[in-house]
């Protein structure tokens, strides 16, 4: 026990002396003196009297104060001393009332029933064997005068507190025969209420007459208790424990016995043990109370030695009365008679409690099963919950009944649990609507009735606290929408909140460790004191509306037969709908999405989840008529799974994403086409396909995207686009998409600047989930390669020299010679500085040697030579052929004037743009100029 220190109050200080003001008399009497010798009268001198008289009146005026402070004082100490008596004896009776609590003798015990303890009884089990002093907890610090240490003296002791010893090997009391009998009776009273039978077990002769018989501890020992004796004189002690002995006045005390008490009367007793001597008063009982107190206990406790050990359903007969308007079930059995509750009678909601072991699990499955047993699926359907991930509603998965059995729920699925339990609800309350009725009963079997079974309810409750807001909403309008909870818990207290519980009248309370629990659900302390082991397992107390106390019984266990033949006689039911949806499959084959949801014309996209109506329906796209579908996601999230998906399904599909060549004259193509060009448009990986272009073609190949998202209705083809972020230039074509699809992003923000909500947002989501606004959605799945689409393969022609004379801008002019002349040996191929140099060695221009030539000619320069041969390069653009290299880019606006850009054309790979006669650059290739050697 933490007691906070008394502070006593100090002694009080002698007031200090008042100093003799010695200046203040001085100036005076000097004063006087100077007034006198000043003026010489006689007079002046009065002003020197005053220093004395100012001296004595000081000294009267410190007399007067020292008195008053010294009074003042001494009144302090005296309330200081009063109060702190005061406190000694507040802060006893809380030490006293605290020990009282932590020990409680037989008038304790009566007064509020114990916590009975689970552990087993053993010699260092205390018992309160009277009343005496024992040092106190308080701690007084302060003042150290004689009075001080009296008060502390005084403190270190309380008095009138429980005396406990060690059972040990036993208690012996002697004296007269009318007191140590009563002393007796509260020795064993106090063990018989403080353990349970299956703790504690009373043997010996004693026991009739000092009339403790009638106590269910002394029936019959069960297996695993502490054996007590209560023995009389003489008689021997044996097959138990530990032994109260009630011996005459000077009897010598029997071996084992460890505690002595000699008692005189009720308040003169002394206690004799290995610790020493000391004075006690003893509890004592009467005969009559103690057969009073053992009539109460056997209320208790005295059923259940009556239950049958062991019931099995099979063995309960069907509820005769059981109807369309009931849920009556037979689910265990008294010491004479079945026990059947009506869920929709007696409830509409239940709370079963029970400890782990205690067999809370086998109730629930008998429950159900014995409710299933009497009524078919078209009355009555079960949505089972177990949230402790357990198995132990597996078994009941055969019953037709059972819509759907789940077990441990992430964020994802309570959220859909919210919703789905909220959208069951306004279904059956717009049923009910239509119908005219006011409740289930009424509806004209258009509802049956949905019960709600939830095993572990606290840790629902703990891990997902918004499920507790429908519940309540769900146990409040429940009896007329005919919708029924059975709420399982280990503890109540804390756990249910009041709004429910007053919605739950029929409780069920197997053994609890709690007597807070056992008064919240049944209202008494029964089910805390069930006995501990496998005697309790299956132990029950039952407490319906209309009962004034709560009966006990022996739960029905259902084996395997039991649920065969129960699912056996409704052998043409159809399977229950569940209105808790199962979560989305991780893995969605196309084939059977088709086969479970034909779409006709439509191409399916995936499977998307909606709680709130019940269903989970099939994403579709409609191509040609749709504008098309924007999917954002990280890498390995699925995008190109559903785009390979959807090509699958439509023949005239375009892909883009394939190389970048190919990708630029496609979608040129399908904008120049106009209508009717491909009803099916995919491009994947649109930054990365923007990326791999120089900056200006990025640039113009997402303009023309947006072009053709945009104008996609009007030439009657779909657009889908995948993208690993929907910032920077994308985003102006991911905007101009109607539906976006948010797959796994890396991180938070770049889920949040896709455009998605903060809740939708899961770091772990699977590959292939997405997030269509407020649905997840799975995508299809399909194990088919890659189609090739060969109307829009790419095809570049060999380039073939078109003029007599070709210029060749280039990089690396000799390497590119080398090259072309092995390409082209009948043709003459030449460095430009070469050939110019030839034409001044013969003394005419280059430009007319150039026309004098009869044999075709190439000449390759880089940037700076065409620039020294410019009127020759001007002659070449005017009568021969332009040919650029497609590392050379720039220099083709340059050279050739031209404004728009040519067709891409991949660098280092053989690839050149030619010129001929003023038309527009096209794409050839030259195989023996690619550097990779493709």
């Amino acid at each position: 026990m933490d007691l906070e220190p008394l502070t006593l109050p100090a002694t009080s200080a002698e007031p200090r002396r008042q100093p003799i003001p010695v200046l203040v008399a001085v100036v005076p009497m000097a004063a006087g003196v100077v007034l006198w010798l000043v003026t010489g009268s006689i007079f002046s001198l009065c002003f020197a009297a005053l220093g004395p008289l100012m001296i004595a009146a000081s000294l009267l005026d410190g007399l007067r104060i020292r008195r008053r402070e010294r009074r003042a004082a001494a009144d302090d100490e005296s309330a200081g001393w009063r109060r702190a008596e005061q406190d000694l004896l507040r802060r006893h009776r809380r030490e006293r009332r605290e020990l009282r609590r932590a020990h409680p003798d037989a008038a304790g015990c009566l007064q509020d029933a114990p916590l009975r303890d689970l552990q087993a009884i053993d010699d260092s089990t205390p018992v309160v064997i009277g009343s005496g002093a024992r040092r106190s907890a308080l701690r007084v610090t302060g003042d150290d005068s004689e009075r001080a240490r009296g008060f502390r003296k005084r403190a270190a002791q309380v008095d009138d507190v429980p005396v406990t010893v060690a059972m040990g090997r036993g208690i012996c009391l002697r004296g007269p025969a009318p007191v140590v009998a009563a002393a007796a009776r509260a020795l064993v009273v106090q063990m018989c209420l403080r353990h349970a039978p299956g703790q504690l077990a009373l043997m010996g002769g004693g026991l009739e007459s000092l009339g403790l018989a009638g106590f269910p501890h002394a029936r019959r020992a069960l297996r695993g208790a502490w054996r007590l004796a209560i023995v009389m004189g003489d008689e021997e002690c044996t097959d138990a424990a530990a032994q109260i002995r009630v011996c005459e006045a000077g009897q010598d005390v029997p071996e084992g016995v460890t505690t002595l008490i000699d008692c005189v009367e009720p308040g003169r007793a002394r206690l004799r043990t290995s610790a020493g001597v000391e004075d006690i008063a003893v509890e004592c009982l009467s005969r009559a109370q103690a057969v009073s107190i053992a009539a109460g206990s056997i209320e208790r406790e005295g059923e259940v030695a009556q239950l049958p050990d062991r019931v099995g359903l099979e063995e309960l007969a069907l509820p005769t009365h059981a109807g369309r308007s009931g849920l009556a079930a037979a689910i265990g059995r008294t010491e004479s008679a079945d026990v059947v509750l009506d869920l929709v009678e007696d409830g509409p909601h239940a709370i079963v409690t029970g400890m782990t072991g205690a067999g809370k699990s086998e109730l629930l499955v008998t429950w159900i099963t014995s409710i299933a047993r009497s009524h078919g699926p078209d009355e009555v359907t079960f949505v089972l919950a177990d949230f402790k991930g357990g198995t132990a509603f597996d078994p009941l998965r055969a019953l037709p009944h059972v819509a759907a059995v789940m077990t441990d729920l992430d964020e994802e699925g309570a959220r859909r649990g919210v919703e789905s339990l909220t959208a069951e609800l306004r279904r059956r309350e717009s049923v009910l609507a239509e119908t005219g009725a006011r409740n289930v009963t009424e509806a004209g079997g258009r509802l049956g009735r949905l019960v709600i079974v939830v095993d572990e309810f606290a840790a629902l409750m703990q891990e997902h606290p918004d499920l507790g807001a429908v519940f309540t909403d769900v146990a409040a309008r429940g009896r007329a929408l005919g919708m029924h909870l059975i709420l399982g818990t280990q503890r109540a207290a804390g756990v249910i909140r009041d709004g429910l519980a007053a919605n739950c009248p029929l409780r069920v309370s197997l053994r609890v460790t709690e007597s807070a629990d056992s008064r919240l659900v049944i209202g008494c302390d029964d089910a805390a004191e069930l006995p501990g082991g496998a005697a309790s397992r299956g132990l029950a107390f039952v407490r319906r509306p209309q009962d004034t106390t709560p009966a006990v019984m022996r739960v029905a266990l259902t084996g395997a037969g039991e649920l065969r033949d129960t699912g056996s006689r409704w052998p043409d039911a159809v399977a229950a709908v569940s209105p808790w949806l199962p979560q989305l499959p991780l893995r969605l084959d196309l084939d059977e999405l088709a086969h479970t949801h034909p779409s006709g014309d439509a191409l399916l996209v995936g499977l998307a989840d909606e709680p709130e109506r019940q269903r989970q329906t099939a994403m579709l796209l409609r191509p040609g008529i749709d504008r098309g579908l924007a999917v954002i996601g990280g890498s390995g999230s699925g995008r190109t799974t559903l785009l390979r998906a959807l090509a699958e399904q439509c023949p005239r599909s375009v892909v883009l994403g394939v190389e970048p060549e190919r990708d630029w004259d496609v979608l040129a193509g399908l904008l120049e086409a106009g209508a009717a060009a491909a009803q099916l448009v995919l491009c994947d990986d649109l930054d990365q396909i923007v990326a791999s272009f120089p900056v200006e073609y990025g640039q113009v190949f997402l303009e023309r995207m947006e072009k053709l998202v945009r104008s996609a209705a009007a030439r009657g083809c779909t657009v889908v686009v995948t993208t690993g972020r929907a910032s920077g230039q994308t985003s102006r074509v991911i905007e101009a998409l109607p539906v976006r699809m948010l797959l796994r992003m890396g991180t938070r923000m770049e889920h949040l600047a896709a455009g998605g909500d903060a809740d939708g947002y899961r770091r772990d989501r699977t590959a292939g989930r997405g997030r269509v606004g407020q649905h997840e959605v799975q995508i299809a799945w399909t194990d088919a390669p890659a189609r090739t689409d060969t109307r829009t393969t790419v095809h570049i022609e060999r380039w073939t020299p078109a003029a007599p004379v070709v210029g060749v801008v280039a990089l690396g002019v000799g390497r590119v010679v080398e090259r072309l002349r092995s390409a082209y040996p009948d043709h003459i191929v030449t460095p430009v500085a070469d050939r110019s140099q030839e034409a001044m060695n013969a003394g005419v221009p280059a430009v007319d040697a150039l026309a004098a030539g009869a044999v075709p000619t190439i000449l390759v320069g880089d940037a700076d030579g065409w620039q020294r041969q410019w009127p020759l390069w001007q002659r070449i653009r005017l009568e021969g052929e332009m040919l650029f290299l497609a590392e050379c880019a720039g220099e083709l606006r340059s050279f050739a004037g031209s404004r728009e850009l040519p067709p891409y054309a991949e660098p280092h790979v053989g690839r050149a743009w030619s010129i001929h006669a003023g038309s527009a650059p096209r794409r050839v290739v030259i195989p023996e100029l690619d550097a990779t050697g493709r």
